[in-house]
């Protein structure tokens, strides 16, 4: 009886760490828009925001303080999904009462709270966890508990993308800058 349980635990889900790959995902918002984990992030960091409850007053501080935040996080080039294990019809009354401009995600029977093993023991809820997770979807920062409240850690690993590199300009052939001749030693 032992032996199984230790199998199923050391196969089980881990939290995601920093340069680890984030587990994908397809998921859709309480609009019914598709996000797929793994082709947002060929646009930018992904702020894959976990907390327990609408209309609680950690979960509103948190996501209200992403709101006010956006700008920041837009200018960082970075994208938000906002997860919970409420229903769709909770979290939009939520997102349209906090004037969210990100999707929130229901994940009512803990899909994705459960790949990224942040789900409560016993409940079907999540703990408050936020991964901002970059290209190949390599995880880059985790912040849990109060530290994922304030967005700041996660604007700020989130990497601004370099356009494509371009090739350096040659000269045109005669155009050569003359060489400085060099002082003679003394």
């Amino acid at each position: 009886m032992l032996i199984p349980l230790l199998v199923v635990g050391l196969v089980s889900a881990a939290i995601p760490q920093v340069g680890e790959t984030a587990p994908d995902f397809t998921v859709k918002d309480t609009g019914g828009t598709t996000y797929t984990l793994s082709e947002m992030v060929k646009k930018g960091p992904v702020i894959v925001a976990f907390f327990p409850k609408a209309f609680t007053g950690g979960c509103t501080r948190q996501l209200t303080a992403y709101t006010s935040r956006y700008k920041d996080i837009e200018q960082a080039q970075g994208q938000v999904l906002a997860f919970s294990t409420d229903d769709a019809e909770t979290l939009a009354r939520f997102k349209k009462e906090l004037k969210a401009p990100f999707p929130f995600i229901p994940d009512p029977e803990g899909k994705v709270v459960s790949a990224y093993d942040v789900k409560m023991p016993v409940l079907t809820v999540s703990k408050r966890y936020t991964f901002v997770v970059g290209e190949d979807r390599k995880v880059l920062k985790v912040d849990e508990g109060k530290d994922a409240i304030d967005p700041t850690g996660a604007i700020v690993a989130c990497p601004l993308r370099k356009p494509a590199a371009a090739k350096p300009a040659t000269a045109p052939a005669g155009n050569t800058p003359p060489i400085k001749p060099e002082a003679p030693s003394k």
